[in-house]
């Protein structure tokens, strides 16, 4: 072999281990979502030990389909704040079935796979100031954040005041040790911190004997059968229900934007004139996993911008996420480990992604009152109403509403017209059920 053919066939090598290494780096960082996604979609009735299994699934083949068919380094699974919008403003104070939404989840993908051919999904990112776009992810970390204090016990049910902090217990104290662990860890830029915290936390559970050790450490019993194929398709085909749709198409849609934007720009995966390479594939890609992920029982499905990590380590190609997937195939041997891991030890890690997306809030123009204030509702109305839909409604319809009332009713453009229309129906949609439902 001569020289020159040596020292590419060793470039060769070096980058292979390079992305190698990116993806194990990424799946590190994400792996909380093993332990996070059943804790949150279990409250809405779902079995548990299968979202285990499914999560594990969804992730490993919703990424390896990234790597090969858009050749990017980048990792999905199911979608943090995603997954607390199917359990708490879908299920319990929509009062439907698991199933049923798992419907909606399915027509949310279905509807963004159409969008994004037609290029409608472009337009409607492009119709939403960048205030409000930030200030759905405050909205959406507060949100969590809050479940997770509540998971922990932190806060609590009060008949007085709604709510208030909750007595120091040996678990809360357990959450809370594991909290500042993951804090610390992040301080010191350790890769993989959430995910050390929830197992640290458990360790402790196990030591104060407030959990039971697990029957095995290795599981060959893959049975996802309590939450695959269950989803009610048609129980979701309702006027009532086409707003959650909406939402959650919309709440993906810039989840997914903002995630791939970022990491598509570190990964160098632009064009001369700054335009991402394949970016219409890997939205189609990225809506078509939630279609995927709802029929295997799990909630939406979207790019994870823990991605950057591995992108940080070199991860350029398609080989960074096949690993990261690999990574994934192999967590479900543990399955049994994973079923033991108490609310309280993944609650910590709630609290930090909330942590985390808040940060969008220095995107937010408090100067600017015409967007400060619809900002400003979307993210109390989230955290307060306890309903992501809710919060996006009013925003919207109180941006529109200010525009009109300022007399700049041109600068908006026709999607958001559209976009007010549907917020309009949502907020007003039990009235109109009443008023119909009296005339009958």
């Amino acid at each position: 072999m001569q020289r020159s053919e040596y020292l590419v066939v060793e470039r060769q090598e070096s980058r292979a281990k390079t992305e190698v290494v990116a993806g194990i780096t990424t799946f590190l960082t994400m792996a909380y979502i093993i332990f996070v996604n059943p804790a949150i979609l279990s409250a809405a009735g779902m079995d548990r030990q299968a979202l285990v299994v499914v999560t594990c699934i969804v992730s490993a083949i919703t990424t390896a389909i990234t790597g090969i068919v858009a050749h990017a380094p980048i990792a999905m699974a199911p979608g943090m704040g995603l997954n607390a919008f199917l359990a708490y403003s879908l299920v319990k104070a929509g009062h439907i079935t698991w199933q049923t939404a798992l419907g909606v989840v399915f027509l949310s993908g279905l509807l963004g796979v159409v969008l994004t051919l037609v290029g409608l999904r472009k337009r409607l990112v492009e119709a939403i100031p960048i205030s409000l776009v930030s200030a759905i992810s405050v909205g959406i970390g507060l949100f969590i954040t809050f479940i997770g204090l509540v998971n922990m016990k932190v806060i609590v049910k009060n008949e007085s005041t709604l709510v208030s902090a909750g007595p120091l217990t040996g678990t809360v104290a357990i959450g809370l040790v594991g909290l500042l662990l993951m804090a610390f860890l992040e301080i010191r830029r350790v890769k993989g911190s959430l995910l050390i915290g929830i197992v640290f936390s458990t360790v402790l559970a196990l030591v104060f004997g407030y959990v039971e050790k697990p029957a095995s450490l290795v599981s060959f019993n893959f049975d996802i059968r309590p939450v695959a194929l269950q989803l009610d398709i048609l129980g979701a085909l309702k006027w009532s229900l086409f707003g959650s749709v909406f939402t959650l198409m919309f709440m993906d849609m810039f989840d997914s934007i903002g995630t791939l934007v970022a990491c598509c720009h570190e990964a160098r995966m632009v064009d001369d004139c700054g335009k991402i390479k394949g970016l219409g594939r890997l939205l189609v890609i990225d809506a078509g996993a939630s279609m995927l992920g709802a029929a295997l029982g799990t909630s939406t499905i979207t790019s994870y911008i823990e991605s950057a990590a591995g992108i940080e380590q070199g991860g350029r190609t398609g080989l960074t996420a096949l690993v990261t997937a690999l990574c994934f195939v192999l967590a479900l041997l543990f399955v049994p480990v994973v079923g033991i891991v108490p609310e309280y030890a993944t609650a910590p890690a709630l609290v930090m992604v909330g942590l985390f997306m808040m940060k969008e809030i220095k995107r937010i123009d408090f100067n600017n009152t015409e967007e400060a204030l619809p900002a400003f509702m979307i993210v109390v109305m989230i955290a307060l109403s306890y309903n992501i839909s809710t919060g996006l409604a009013f925003g919207f319809l109180s941006f529109v509403l200010i525009k009109l009332v300022a007399g700049k009713a041109r600068e908006l453009k026709p999607t958001m017209w559209v976009i007010a229309l549907l917020s309009l129906l949502f907020v007003t949609m039990d009235n109109l059920r009443a008023i119909f439902g009296s005339t009958q």
